[in-house]
């Protein structure tokens, strides 16, 4: 039997890569304690046990329960809420961080993902909701004003299962995403446009072209009167994600059985990547292009190939998030691009571009959200302190390569020493 050894362990590329991300997160959550420090020594409305309260919610926010009745100190304890709402938040985190990751690892990089997130959310929608999923008598059953405003618009002609549905908006989004992901990559590939000024272009096209979609789209939300500019949530039409019984481990709140989909999605990239001709072949190209010509890969459909499943990943984030039935879309906030889109480049690097990795990094990205909104209600804090943390540790992830030559460096030493 083969002895366990720290040494070779500590050795091995994929340690350093877990330990570099795991320094880059401490050295974010030190740098957050430090700006929580002055922001309450230096604040007359705030002081040193707020200080202390502030560190405690930036770190176990995802774990508060609140204050106190009696004390109005915070307490701590399992909230299968904030849990719930933690997994929803990863789902589209963890599919545009796989879709930036993808793109990387062949030697891409797609900043296109809130583009492709957008005609993601465009095709989903328009499949979800034009296509009935009853008569008007199964409508009535989800909302009978709704099933009013459905018939209005003579969409309960012939009617189609609910998961049918699901499936063909799920399909759906993840087409438009790859249709617009693959554009960047056919600019590279035939006529060597850099693919970061391609996907800044159909980044706004697609701001633009979605709200130009839902502003002459009849599924605006005319139910709710007090509301303007919203799009039916899909669960208007009994056509949601499953909760695959989350909602009953995690009661009130937003988790959906699309965070499992994420994972199996992240799992499935993994084993093409690393496990497969075809990812071998796109990771060849992406190393060195030339090479991989010579070696008799073809280099052109390999980028344009890489390009589109990294749309279909990012659009296959907005479809489970909006699948899930609990948001509504406010088509107007279409003209500016998505925060997830971005955001899913920090998920990237802090994963190193590893599928696997990013199913954590997503995870842990989405609970310092929840930690910056606990932050933001129980304290005098901002919210936005949890932000100064994630750039902090973007930079860091940035730097990933240099802190694994140092810890390769501190371990060569180390057995020089031992020499």
């Amino acid at each position: 039997m083969k002895r366990f050894d720290l040494r070779e362990l500590m050795g091995k590329a994929g340690f350093k890569t877990v330990l570099a991300s795991l320094i880059s997160i401490l050295i974010g959550m030190a740098v957050g304690a430090v700006v929580i420090i002055i922001s309450g020594l230096t604040n007359d409305n705030l002081g040193g046990k707020t200080v202390l309260e502030g560190i405690q919610l930036v770190t176990g926010g995802l774990f508060s329960t609140g204050r106190n009745a009696t004390t109005g100190a915070l307490t701590f304890g399992f909230n299968p809420q904030l849990m719930g709402n933690m997994l929803f938040r990863a789902m589209p985190l963890i599919m545009t961080g796989l879709s930036v990751a993808l793109a990387n690892k062949t030697g891409l990089f797609n900043i296109g993902a809130p583009g492709q997130y957008l005609m993601g959310t465009a095709a989903t929608l328009y499949i979800a909701l034009s296509l009935p999923t009853g008569t008007g008598e199964s409508l009535q059953r989800v909302s009978g004003e709704f099933a009013t405003h459905m018939e209005a618009l003579g969409m309960t002609g012939a009617t189609y299962p609910a998961w049918l549905v699901w499936v063909l908006a799920f399909i759906g989004g993840m087409l438009a995403g790859a249709l617009w992901g693959a554009i960047p990559g056919l600019l590279k590939a035939v006529l060597n446009i850099n693919e970061v000024l391609a996907c800044i272009m159909t980044n706004w096209i697609a701001a633009n072209v979605v709200t130009w979609i839902f502003d002459a789209s009849k599924l605006q939300n005319a139910v709710e009167n007090t509301k303007r500019a919203y799009i039916y949530k899909t669960s208007f039409n009994g056509v949601q994600t499953s909760k695959l019984g989350l909602d009953k481990l995690l009661p009130n709140s937003q988790v959906s059985g699309g965070i499992v989909i994420a994972i199996l999605m992240a799992i499935v990239v993994y084993i093409i990547l690393n496990k497969t001709t075809f990812g071998y072949e796109l990771k060849a190209c992406g190393s060195n292009r030339f090479a991989a010509r010579y070696a008799g890969i073809r280099d052109k459909r390999s980028i344009v190939i890489s390009m589109a499943m990294a749309g279909a990943l990012a659009g296959a984030g907005a479809a489970l998030y909006y699948l899930a039935g609990n948001t509504e879309l406010y088509w107007e906030t279409s003209q500016s691009l998505p925060a997830v889109g971005f955001n899913g480049i920090p998920v990237a690097l802090l994963a190193a571009n590893n599928p696997i990795g990013v199913i954590f990094s997503g995870l842990f990205m989405s609970m310092l959200e929840i930690c910056g909104q606990k932050l933001k209600d129980l304290t005098a804090f901002n919210e936005y302190i949890t932000d100064v943390i994630i750039a902090v540790i973007v930079y860091l992830s940035a730097f990933a390569m240099l802190i694994r030559i140092l810890l390769s460096k501190r371990k060569s030493g180390g057995k020089e020493a031992l020499k």
